[in-house]
Order: structure tokens, then sequence, then C-alpha cells
């Protein structure tokens, strides 16, 4: 048993370096590319790097789980997060840079699966705080990596990325040290297989899931868009980094609020498509925006992006609400989450090939407008809220 003090600790400290890692690099992504000669190409590779790497992570985490157990899966994955961050500040070159960031994505790819099911596990009768613990920092941790990563950098001179970046090593020690003492407590935790409910037909045979995954990347690849890109569209428009960096924070912070206000929405709406619609048609408004008056609206723009972002909480609360049967819910969360990441981690890849191919932002951003189209048009699927049980059911006639 894992007192409550311990657990809500874990919880909240692994939660808070499941995304720096992955925020931190578009506000000093110019000096980057500077310092180690990054082309437009390898730069929008790394941008794309979360996305894939949390797609492919997601498939293996729970086998790795299943041979170390719950808490030593996160627990080195934690560790992998502080050798990650530590080396890609100190290393000189392209590949080496890559190969860390890598590895620092990994063990945040498990934070990112393992957590949830570790609550499910643990949780005895805090599961709903512990839950909105990790929703609620998740979407914070982002925020503040955004927002502190350029003035940290700005102050550590020529050099300063590194000193910015490595920063994210030293908090990322606190939860290694806070899931060892839950190790201690738990040993060998992983709950045992169920009986077989969950089977059933593909979920490639439910429009709903497909529906759901392709919402959650579309969702997704506007969020490390964000990240990794809109820095330095703002920097390029005449914004200075640590504002640009602050833009961005405002977008992340947003989330914070719809992971609080999305899931009593859901529960209480009889009808979603006026949000899933809405989602979407502000999410293109927001990059519009940016091609009109990237400088004089950028905090007008960031917030309309932030509500936009609203999607994400709301794809996260409709894994339970579209399904019935707890292994479906299971299944569902495994299929939707890891092929959403993979999705979302083509666009910020094809955003640094389009600017480096048109030497602006202008095509890249309409680009973006028309996702957030696409967002609108396939959230009217899920927003009839059919349950995926009931079509793995007729699939089976």
């Amino acid at each position: 048993m894992v007192p409550h003090a311990l657990a809500l600790a874990a919880i909240l400290l692994i939660t808070l370096n499941l995304r720096p890692g992955a925020t931190t690099l578009g506000p000093v992504l110019q000096e980057v590319s500077a310092s180690l000669g990054l082309t437009g190409g390898t730069a929008g590779l790394l941008a794309a790097l979360p996305g894939l790497c949390f797609g492919a992570v997601g498939f293996i985490a729970v086998r790795v789980a299943a041979r170390m157990g719950l808490s030593a899966a996160v627990l080195g994955g934690a560790a992998l997060v502080v050798i990650g961050l530590t080396a890609r500040a100190l290393v000189g070159g392209t590949g080496p840079f890559l190969a860390f960031t890598l590895l620092a994505l990994a063990g945040m790819a498990l934070g990112n699966v393992l957590v949830p099911a570790w609550i499910k596990l643990h949780s005895g009768g805090h599961g709903v705080l512990y839950m909105t613990v990790y929703s609620v920092v998740l979407t914070a941790g982002g925020s503040l990596g955004a927002l502190v990563t350029a003035p940290l950098a700005a102050a550590g001179g020529a050099e300063g990325w590194r000193w910015a970046l490595g920063a994210w090593a030293v908090v990322a020690l606190a939860p290694v040290a806070a899931w060892l003492l839950v190790v201690r407590r738990t040993g060998r935790d992983f709950p045992a297989v169920d009986d077989g409910r969950g089977c059933g037909p593909s979920l490639l045979r439910s429009p709903s899931a497909i529906a759901l995954t392709v919402l959650f990347g579309l969702q997704s690849m506007n969020a490390y868009v964000q990240f990794a890109w809109l820095p330095q569209v703002l920097r390029d428009a005449g914004l200075a980094a640590g504002t640009s960096g602050s833009v961005v924070a405002v977008i992340s912070a947003c989330g914070v609020v719809g992971s609080l206000l999305m899931p009593t929405v859901i529960s209480r709406s009889r009808s979603l498509v006026p949000w899933i619609v809405a989602f979407g048609l502000v999410t293109a408004v927001g990059y519009v925006g940016l091609l009109i008056a990237p400088v004089a609206g950028a905090w007008v723009w960031a917030l309309i992006l932030g509500v936009g972002g609203f999607a994400f909480p709301t794809v996260l609360a409709l894994l339970p609400v579209l399904s019935r049967d707890p292994h479906v819910t299971a299944r569902l969360s495994g299929f939707v989450q890891p092929l959403g990441y993979l999705l979302a981690a083509i666009g910020p890849f094809v955003v640094g090939l389009v600017h480096q191919a048109t030497g602006g932002w202008t095509v890249a951003l309409v680009l973006m407008a028309g996702s957030g189209v696409l967002m609108a048009l396939t959230g009217l699927r899920v927003s009839g809220r059919t349950l995926v049980d009931d079509e793995l059911a007729a699939a089976r006639r």
C-alpha cells in the first residue's frame, strides 16, 4: 500500500516532467539549429520526434510494465528522462542530440501510458483526485517548459540554450527519488490479466474508434506544431524570444482550464456537436490570425488557439464515455493514443519541410488552418456518442 501523500507527490512529480522535454525546444530552436548546424528538414524531424516516440513506445509500454511491474517501469522511464535531458545538453553533434532527445522522450512515453494505469491500480478512494492532478499538471508542465526556457537561455550567454535545456534534467531528478520510494512499497506490481472479455474484433472495424483516433491525432499534431514552430513564427515576425515563448505558454495554460472544464461539460451536454465544431473552427481562426497580424494580435491568437486545444482533454474524457466495458475502454485507449501520436508526428515534420521549401510561414499556416476544419468534421462522428462496444458487437455478427 502506497501512502496517500507519497502517491500524490509521486504522481505530481512524474507528470510535471512528461512534457517539458518536448516543449522546451521550440523557444530555443533557432539557437540549437545555429549551434549544431541543423537543416530545416532535421529541425522538422526533431519537432516530429515527440509524436513518433510517444506513439511507438506507447505500443510496447504495457509489455515493459508486465516484465518490470508498473512502478518499476515508471521509475525506469523517469531515469531515461534524466539521462536523455542531461546528455543532449552536453553533446556537440546533430546525431547525438537527436538520439538523446529520443531517449528522454521514450522515458516520457512510458509515463504517458503507465501513470494512468498505476493510478487505476493504486488509487484506492483517491482516483478522481489523482487523475485530476495528472491531467492538470501534465498540461501545466508543458506550459512551464515553454515559458521559462527562453529566459534561461538568454541569461546563459552564447551557449545558454545548453543551460536552459539541461536545467530540466535537474528538475527530472525529483520523480526518480519519489518513485524509488514507491517501488520499495509496491514491489513488482502489475494487474492480473483480464478474463478475455476485452478480446473481440479489431477496433479498425469501429468507425467511432477510428474517428476518435483521427481527432486525437489532429489535435496533438496542432499542439506539437505550436510547441515546435510557433515560437519561431513569432520570432521571425519580430517578437523577442522570451515573448514568443510566453505566447506559446498561454496556449498550454489554456489546456489546464480545458482539463478541469471538459469532463463536466461532456457529462452534462446533450450534444457535443457545438463544442467539437467550435474547437476546430477557432483553431482555424487562430492560424489565419497569425497570418494577418502575428505581432499585434499574438496574445489574442494564442488564447483562441488555446481554446481550440480544449479538444485534447475532450478526447481523453471521451475514452470512457464512448465505451461500456472497462476492457473495451483499455483497448480503446491503447488504440487511440499510440496511433494518434504517430499521426501527430507528421505535422511538425511537414511544417519544417514546407518552411524550408518556401522560405516563409504562409503556406504552413494555411495548411494548419485547414487541419482545424478537418478537426471539426472528424469530431462530428464522435459527437453522436455511439458506443464502440456496440460497433464491435455488430462487427461480430
